[in-house]
């Protein structure tokens, strides 16, 4: 950072461990001083706000709308519902991980976030960068152990932490810089974004080709009776994973809510075994977010053990009806709740062409079909599951497609791993630049955009902020 924007003339340390050292003309305060609490109650005509680390502090119809889900709603006791202003600061149930939230409306917000009135030296579009920024987001973390005593963070958190004083025309120009440089960040991102999209689209029609029609495009067709599928080879059957399965099982087949409460105690440090969620197989086993279980808590859920090629599938939330692989070798693993174990009939079918199966179009708009169609919470059921139909050939056919899937798509999925990796150095990036800003390590204050970065009008309009 320090060899692409030049540094501040003088230096001088701060005292206080997250900021370093500091641009000689600036001076730390207690955050006390430069913001207080509101405690104001909800007025009448205020209008229900959700604090996200995605998008800030929005409307919660506007939040629902963007996310397709619902979230909860106080309809009664609006008493309990707190009062914010636009420039107004909220101190979430997650600013343990990704810092505060800029308000940029009027509104009510839940009873359990802290809203925080700026009093004096503070233009809000430079602390909204502060705020978010990795230095004071691991300084909000040290104030308590939030996660392992599943404490909120308070009012009192956020007054331990010092912050910079700076003048309001440099915070500004410090905001107007990151503003213009993360913007060319995001659209960077959106681009490798866009390329992974395409490239996954690719590659599941690739997969839905190869495991309703085959690999011989000469091979006589007969009808299937579905009308989703269509014309399939006239040598292959349909059946129902009811028929298919051999194991269905989820979290709740090891006790009841009050006994799973009180035999299984969830840790958020590495121990016994991993309890293996939704978004462990998304993002991978490596994720720092992990859950964990003890020796005894795994025991107890003896019924939901993962040991390697199980079938995961979420059964809840926006995520419903996507299915994984769980990998083998991997350690003590247990199935974590909202969630569904399947193995299949290896007589049957082999396991990687069942795999293959599972991400094509066919099964997956059956069971995003099935999850969305009782309920605004989209959700599946074991019978949903059971009723899933798909075509398959013999097992030697099977292997075939299996080889032919397993080396067309390596060229697609190296591809989507380097974009990723593109993502990930672009995010790293606009993290380490927010930080250096903010914390006075390089000088903006001659910063001008340049000349030829003026952007069309509604590419503008479509960027939005990736948390730092």
């Amino acid at each position: 950072m320090a060899g692409t924007y030049k540094a501040y003339p003088e230096y001088k340390e701060s005292g206080v461990e997250w900021l370093g050292e500091i641009p000689s003309g600036w001076v730390v305060l207690n955050s006390r001083r430069m913001f207080g609490q509101r405690k104001e109650r909800a007025r009448k005509e205020d209008k229900q706000l959700t604090a996200s680390q995605k998008y800030g502090v929005i409307f919660q119809k506007e939040f629902m709308e963007r996310e397709g889900q619902r979230v909860v709603q106080v309809l009664t006791g609006s008493e309990i519902l707190k009062h914010v202003e636009p420039d107004d600061f909220v101190i979430s149930m997650r600013s343990f991980q990704g810092g505060l939230e800029w308000c940029k409306y009027a509104g009510s917000v839940s009873s359990a976030y802290v809203g925080l009135i700026p009093i004096k030296h503070v233009a809000p579009e430079f602390f909204s960068y502060l705020f978010k920024s990795k230095p004071y987001i691991q300084a909000l973390q040290s104030t308590s152990n939030l996660v392992r005593d599943g404490q909120a963070l308070r009012f009192d958190n956020f007054s331990l932490i010092a912050l910079p004083v700076l003048s309001l025309p440099e915070q500004q120009q410090i905001a107007r810089f990151l503003d213009h440089e993360t913007a060319k960040i995001d659209r960077l991102i959106e681009r490798q974004e866009r390329l992974i999209g395409l490239l996954e689209e690719k590659r599941q029609a690739v997969i839905s080709h190869a495991v309703t029609k085959g690999l011989n495009p000469d091979a006589p067709l007969r009808p299937s009776g579905i009308d989703w599928l269509g014309d399939m080879p006239e040598h292959w059957d349909v059946s129902k994973f009811s028929y298919a399965k051999t194991v269905l099982t989820d979290y709740t087949a090891n006790g009841s809510f009050a006994d799973l409460k009180k035999n299984v105690t969830y840790l958020d440090e590495p121990s016994y075994a991993r309890l293996i969620r939704l978004t462990d197989l998304r993002k991978g086993l490596k994720n720092d977010n992990g859950v964990w279980i003890d020796k005894a808590s795994y025991t107890y859920l003896k019924k939901s053990s993962l040991l390697g090629g199980e079938f995961l599938l979420a059964n809840v939330g926006a995520y419903a009806g996507l299915f994984y692989e769980m990998p083998e070798n991997a350690g003590h693993a247990s199935l974590a709740p909202n969630m569904f174990m399947a193995k299949f009939d290896e007589a049957m079918l082999h396991r990687k062409f069942i795999a293959y199966v599972s991400q094509g179009t066919a099964v997956n708009s059956q069971l995003v079909l099935a999850a969305t169609a009782s309920s605004a919470q989209p959700k599946l059921n074991k019978e949903d599951f059971k009723s899933v139909l798909f075509a398959y050939p013999c097992k030697l056919e099977q292997k075939e497609i299996v080889n032919f899937l397993d080396n067309t798509l390596k060229t697609h999925d190296l591809l989507i791993t380097k974009a990723q990796s593109a993502i990930d150095l672009l995010k790293e990036r606009r993290t380490a630049l927010i930080s250096a800003a903010v914390t006075g390590k390089i000088d903006v204050r001659d910063w001008e955009p340049p000349k030829d970065s003026f952007q069309p009008p509604e590419e503008s309009a479509s960027l939005t902020r990736v948390s730092a």
